[in-house]
């Protein structure tokens, strides 16, 4: 998912008193790599498949495209599996290896140029709202003409969404100002910025307001200090909100022309910058530990494979992502070697699906398997889409593609994240993505939520497989991972095979191939 998708899953007025989240921070740090047997949590059995079925066997590497917000390459959990391009000399301004892209050395941006970088951005509804108002400025429901009339409702259909969903952004971003500004002056008044549970509980509050505002603070200090919660569930949804008044939902903001091309041309492909880290790598970076955090270093994270190259290719700003991005994307992963590529952006609307459906069919054609988050909306993607989606335009599906949904540590009915979108005969499986402790910027760590977590579990999943198995196909691959999965009665209707997927249980299967 795009950085706003994930932000709006704490943009729920005080998320850190529920019993779920709570729930969620007592969880191992590693649990999505731990077996549901042996550790009482839904993991994937990454290491006891490791334990118990590699020891001693060789692997190859795999390269791994994280088409994402950026990724900081520097970490110390990720500087040591972070893709290079060895055709290329680092800073001489000129395209050694002849692919199109200069000093392409840490991988790529479709999202800068030589002016900077685009960090905010539009929703795709917003883009599609600007460009059919200009053409119907204006036209009324009378005077349209015949030919023009099934894109004229359209038009009107896509306004009344765009004004509702602003609206609905205004509503939050009053809301949350509100929210802001009470949490702050009492705390100013408790006179500690950092204050602790205790000394929320001995200040003595002046009317109702601010006693409301107590309560909520004690609840959410039971499972976190204050700078966290603040940071994070507080000033985290104002900034969502505000995003989205002021970039995602605004008919003027148009950043696109620091990148230098064409916006309107689907088929331009060599634009961009080599700033594959980008303005805002979180999204990215958090991602790519998931797939592949070192697991010999003995700090930080343990990835779910443990011999790749992660590669990054920027393609996903604050905001939704273009379609063009997505496809010039594809292809530069997939010329410069990746064999899996991770997805953990989606949207509404698409501008031209048909270049990414394009992009999908060269991958696959490349033997590449495409992995793509189902999308956090809570929403049946058998009756509403989440583009990119791996229907083309005629109908026909792309076989080597994996739709992931977002799984919790627990088996029972909270198995499937409460926001994560499902689909009986769309979303191919779960995998978790929640509470998911991961690699941050700056030599940090941080839990989080989504699909946007889950895919990464699923593409590291893939690339453990094709390391220790090179010679399986793509669909053999996405085969294997569909077959091995530990059903769940609670899943049985959300997604095609009815469980979460499982590296024991796969590694297993694939030695029968």
């Amino acid at each position: 998912m795009n950085k706003n998708q994930i932000r709006s899953l704490v943009a729920l007025a005080l998320l850190a008193t529920g019993p779920l989240f709570a729930s969620a921070q007592s969880q191992k740090k590693n649990w999505f790599n731990l077996d549901l047997k042996a550790d009482s949590v839904f993991g994937i059995s990454t290491e006891r498949a490791y334990n118990e079925l590699l020891k001693g066997k060789k692997s190859n590497t795999v390269i791994v495209g994280i088409l994402d917000s950026g990724v900081d390459g520097v970490h110390e959990d990720l500087k040591s599996v972070m893709w290079v391009n060895k055709k290329e000399k680092a800073g001489n301004g000129k395209d050694d290896d002849k692919n199109g892209y200069i000093d392409d050395v840490n991988g790529w941006s479709f999202l800068g140029g030589k002016g900077g970088n685009v960090d905010h951005e539009t929703l795709e509804l917003t883009r599609i709202v600007r460009r059919d108002a200009a053409r119907f400025a204006n036209v009324t429901e009378a005077t349209v003409k015949a030919e023009d009339k099934k894109a004229f409702e359209a038009y009107l259909a896509n306004k009344k969404e765009f004004e509702d969903g602003l609206a609905k952004a205004k509503t939050g971003l009053q809301r949350y100002e509100g929210i802001k500004n009470a949490i702050e002056g009492l705390v100013k008044k408790i006179g500690k910025e950092n204050p602790t549970l205790e000394d929320v509980k001995n200040y003595t509050p002046e009317g109702q307001m601010e006693s409301n505002i107590k309560n909520a603070l004690m609840g959410a200090l039971a499972n976190s200090d204050y700078k966290t919660f603040y940071e994070e569930q507080i000033k985290g949804g104002y900034d969502y909100f505000y995003g989205q008044v002021n970039y995602n939902y605004n008919l003027g903001y148009d950043p696109r022309s620091v990148v230098g091309d064409d916006p309107n041309n689907s088929n331009e492909r060599f634009y961009g910058n080599n700033d594959s880290k980008g303005p805002d790598p979180s999204h990215g970076t958090h991602v790519a530990g998931i797939i592949g955090a070192d697991r010999k270093n003995t700090i930080g994270i343990n990835g779910v494979a443990d011999n790749v190259l992660l590669m990054a290719v920027r393609n996903v700003p604050d905001g939704d992502e273009r379609d063009k991005d997505v496809a010039n994307a594809i292809r530069y992963a997939v010329d410069n070697g990746a064999k899996v590529l991770n997805m953990s952006f989606g949207k509404a609307y698409s501008w031209d699906k048909k270049v990414v459906d394009e992009a999908v069919k060269y991958a696959i054609s490349k033997d590449v398997l495409l992995v793509h988050a189902a999308g956090n909306d809570n929403k049946n993607l058998d009756v509403e889409t989440n583009f990119p989606t791996n229907k083309y335009e005629d109908g026909s599906l792309a076989d080597a593609w994996l739709t992931v949904g977002a799984s919790t540590p627990y088996n029972d009915k909270r198995l499937k994240a409460s926001f994560s979108n499902y689909g009986k005969t769309s979303v191919d499986v779960f995998a978790p993505g929640f509470g998911i402790y991961s690699t941050f910027p700056n030599q940090t760590y941080k839990d989080e939520n989504g699909t946007s977590m889950a895919s990464p579990v699923v593409a590291g999943l893939a690339a453990l497989i094709r390391s220790y198995y090179p010679k399986l196909k793509a669909t053999q691959v996405k085969e294997i991972i569909m077959k091995s999965v530990e059903k769940a009665d609670s899943l049985k209707d959300l997604c095609v095979t009815g469980g979460v997927v499982n590296a024991y249980n796969a590694l297993k299967l694939a030695a029968t191939y």
